[in-house]
């Protein structure tokens, strides 16, 4: 077993945050399990007492962190940490260059449209434009599902290399990474890549239709996706291959609009 010299000892001690560390593991724990849980459960869980971790949690909700389930004594993370995460300097950049063309293309063609991005082996929705058709699917940012049960997480993940690829999987369960190497994953990554792009049935809304288009950066990877989850409904035709080449236009403007770095 290793020993820290006494002066790094020290200097962990005298810098050591006890509240804050509490504060963190809740999140942390939170965010890793991916449900709401009692107060109970994350003191078993992080080796606590119930009284000092009450007290984290009170702070936290108060300051909007977490929130409660409704009718429970459950509580899971808010969209604050979300929210705070899209204000760092990637999130506004990728968000202020993309969501312009996104409005231009929603106001033209009148489809929803949402700009996606992978998170912990999760796509999350970062910003969603309406359009003007009577009837469309909307989803709030923040919104997200497993990449590899996204249309859009496996168009994002076929545009990267493989060292890449596999960082951005790299907190996803055990169990999911090896799906990476399955042979119907590696098919459906090759022809999404050779395509260009994805149409496919949503995996999550019955009779919508998802058209999505990587927005390629600068060094060469999809930085994110463009998806428009088209609608389908009695008595009316959507031109899917109106909608994909006025997507694919958006998206490639995006890309080329896009800083490096």
């Amino acid at each position: 077993m290793s020993v820290l010299p006494e002066a790094d000892t020290e200097e962990k001690a005298a810098y050591a945050a006890p509240a804050l560390e509490k504060g963190l593991d809740i999140l942390e724990l939170l965010a890793e399990t991916g449900e709401p849980l009692s107060t109970r459960v994350i003191a078993e869980r992080l080796q606590r007492s119930k009284s000092e971790i009450f007290r984290m949690v009170f702070v936290l909700q108060q300051r909007g962190y977490l929130e409660r389930e409704p009718g429970t004594d459950r509580l899971g993370l808010s969209r604050r940490l979300f929210d705070l995460g899209i204000r760092t300097p990637g999130g506004k950049q990728l968000t202020s260059v993309v969501l312009p063309l996104m409005e231009r293309f929603s106001e033209e063609s009148g489809q929803a449209a949402h700009l996606v991005v992978l998170s912990r082996a999760q796509t999350v929705v970062l910003a969603t434009t309406a359009g003007h058709l009577d009837a469309s699917v909307i989803v709030r940012p923040g919104y997200g599902r497993p990449a590899l049960d996204a249309n859009s997480g496996l168009l994002i993940l076929a545009f990267q290399s493989e060292a890449r690829r596999r960082g951005l999987m790299r907190e996803a369960p055990p169990e999911i990474r090896k799906r990476l190497d399955e042979p119907a994953t590696q098919v459906a990554l090759a022809e999404v890549r050779a395509l260009g792009h994805r149409i496919a049935p949503s995996r999550d809304i019955l009779a919508v239709t998802d058209i999505a288009c990587p927005v390629i950066g600068p060094a060469g990877h999809a930085e994110a996706a463009i998806l428009v989850p088209c609608l389908q409904r009695h008595g009316v035709e959507t031109d899917e291959n109106a909608i994909l080449l006025a997507l694919k236009a958006c998206a490639a403007e995006a890309g080329l609009r896009l800083p490096f770095g």
